[in-house]
């Protein structure tokens, strides 16, 4: 992933949704049109507000229509609430 040159203001952050998988667990493949909208991200950048409590690379999970898309290069991005998430993936 190259350089963001993107800084969240206030209490957003900037996530990397993350793709479902293509294929199911008895080996069907899903076609494009049918997947569901990603739930689960990982943090790219904080904005400057304090009351923030992630930080860079947190994996989370977050409500199902929230944040701004954007397109930054190649790669698409959600611009967000610190309130849209619901929880942060602990691994």
């Amino acid at each position: 992933m190259s350089q963001i040159k993107v800084q969240p203001m206030g209490a957003r952050i900037l996530v990397k949704p993350l793709e479902q998988e293509n294929k199911t667990a008895t080996g069907l493949y899903i076609p494009e049109t049918a997947k569901e909208k990603p739930q689960t991200g990982v943090v790219v950048a904080v904005g400057d507000d304090e009351e923030i409590k992630l930080k860079v690379n947190d994996k989370i999970l977050f409500a199902k229509y929230s944040g701004t898309e954007i397109k930054l290069g190649n790669d698409d991005y959600l611009i967000m609430e610190c309130s849209d998430v619901l929880a942060k993936v602990l691994d």
